[in-house]
């Protein structure tokens, strides 16, 4: 029989574990000499980077609806911790050492979490929409992600999907954090905010990009293995391009999906499933 983990011994054992682990995560920082963003300025850089909005409310296959509205609420919250971002240059951005820990004290609510590829419910669920926009954003600039995770499966049927497969980023306090670090040589802003129907997303600097990003996917397709499992695969890329001449500069493999599905397999599309992945 396997051992238990301390974290495992009730919910108090599981806050402890969590407490010294963020407390681990915050040590390594500070020997490492992080410099995260906290300053704020609600006056917007003249130049949009990246601009772009998610819809708030998606019909999720088995997901109770009332989580996906508890999400705004969470959402709102998390993004007056957000909204106005100034990084300078060298200054890191860090979700959980802005946003803090998300709890009932704070006004979250009961969302949608993902852990260990199973949907829960948990609260200040739903803020990981926070996370992929700015992620989507920060793909779409010069600015280097220094730590991401990628969700390992595919959990749900595309509902109207806009972006690449994959192209989302897992969050977790404080273990799993997202960060980017500001590598030019200008301060940007990241201004979020919501109305009752979309999330929306901005980078913005004071001087403009001389590039433009372009994120496709290729290859996209379904294909199961020898044990009739299905797996979701497709190679996502980002194309640089130069904005004054249109030549394209560099195109860059970033993800290279191959996810284990885990919902009802009746709901793949037929014309996306390709012969079995040989051994």
């Amino acid at each position: 029989m396997r051992r238990k983990l301390f974290c495992e011994y009730g919910p108090i054992a599981y806050k402890i574990a969590l407490f010294k682990e963020a407390k681990k995560k915050d040590l390594k920082d500070l020997l490492n000499g992080k410099k995260f963003a906290k300053k704020r300025n609600y006056e917007n850089f003249e130049f949009i980077w990246k601009g772009d909005s998610k819809v708030l409310l998606r019909k999720l296959h088995g997901v109770d609806m009332e989580l996906q509205k508890n999400k705004i609420t969470n959402l709102k919250i998390a993004s007056k911790k957000i909204d106005g971002l100034i990084i300078n240059p060298g200054e890191e951005f860090s979700f959980w050492n802005l946003v803090g820990n998300a709890t009932k004290k704070k006004g979250y609510k009961e969302g949608l979490v993902i852990s260990n590829s199973q949907m829960k419910t948990g609260v200040g669920g739903g803020l990981c929409q926070m996370a992929n926009m700015i992620h989507w954003l920060v793909l779409h600039t010069p600015l280097q992600v220094t730590e991401m995770h990628h969700h390992s499966d595919a959990l749900f049927p595309d509902v109207k999907r806009r972006v690449p497969f994959g192209t989302g980023t897992s969050i977790s306090y404080k273990a799993l954090d997202y960060r980017f670090k500001n590598t030019t040589q200008n301060p940007i802003q990241i201004r979020v905010w919501l109305d009752d129907t979309f999330l929306y997303g901005e980078i913005r600097s004071i001087v403009p990009l001389t590039q433009k990003y372009k994120i496709v996917e290729e290859d996209n397709h379904y294909a199961k293995d020898e044990n009739g499992v299905f797996y979701r695969n497709s190679k996502v890329y980002r194309i640089i391009i130069d904005k004054e001449t249109g030549k394209e500069i560099k195109k860059e493999l970033i993800l290279n999906n191959h996810s284990k599905v885990m919902y009802d397999y009746s709901l793949i599309p037929e014309n996306e499933i390709r012969e079995e992945i040989k051994s």
